[in-house]
């Protein structure tokens, strides 16, 4: 006799929007996702007995982004890490750029599973930088612009006065806070001697 058909997914259950056409002997799985993957069993049976197919379902993606980069500024003898992260089935792999250029890795510059470190960046760093990742479905790219500050010391104008006036005994306070890049040094001197740290 024609036997009656049922569909299971194995260790799960079928998906909702799955639909069964031709007296239940077909599957029918619209707008296929990830999470869809994996064994299903068919079974038909009648007054003679019945008789089980099993088949494997894998769902392969092209890659998506699911962190991607920044534009950044950094002072000269900064660290930059930047990450891009990608999901896909196969798991992408990564690429770096600088430029349009293939990044290869240096004494200061690691790739490592999508994060690009650059031990004390300067200026020949800057420049616009893309990740790519990719699988054997597709490929995709996120960019980003990598600024680089540096400048010599300035002193903002009304910052220092000129002449100080303190009442003897009481304590005085003499800031230097001058504008640069990377941070400087601070050095004082009292006419050509260099200032030492006391106890006052």
């Amino acid at each position: 006799p024609v036997p009656t058909i049922s569909w299971r997914k194995v260790n799960g259950h079928n998906p909702s929007k799955a639909r069964l056409r031709k007296s239940q002997a077909v599957l029918e799985i619209p707008n296929v996702q990830l999470e869809d993957a994996g064994m299903y069993e068919c079974k038909a049976e009648n007054s003679r007995g019945r008789n089980v197919f099993r088949g494997q379902l894998q769902v392969y993606t092209y890659p998506q982004w699911v962190e991607k980069l920044n534009d950044t500024q950094l002072d000269s003898g900064d660290q930059l890490r930047w990450e891009c992260k990608a999901t896909g089935k196969p798991r992408p792999t990564y690429r770096w750029l600088k430029n349009g250029v293939p990044l290869w890795s240096q004494s200061r510059i690691e790739m490592v599973n999508g994060v690009l470190m650059i031990h004390s960046v300067n200026l020949s760093d800057a420049g616009m930088y893309q990740c790519l990742a990719e699988n054997k479905y597709g490929a995709i790219y996120a960019s980003a612009e990598l600024k680089i500050l540096a400048s010599a010391p300035t002193f903002p104008l009304n910052q220092m006065k000129k002449t100080i006036i303190i009442t003897k005994g009481q304590e005085v306070v003499i800031e230097c806070k001058p504008e640069a890049s990377p941070k400087p040094t601070i050095t004082w001197k009292k006419g050509d001697k260099a200032l030492r740290e006391s106890k006052r």
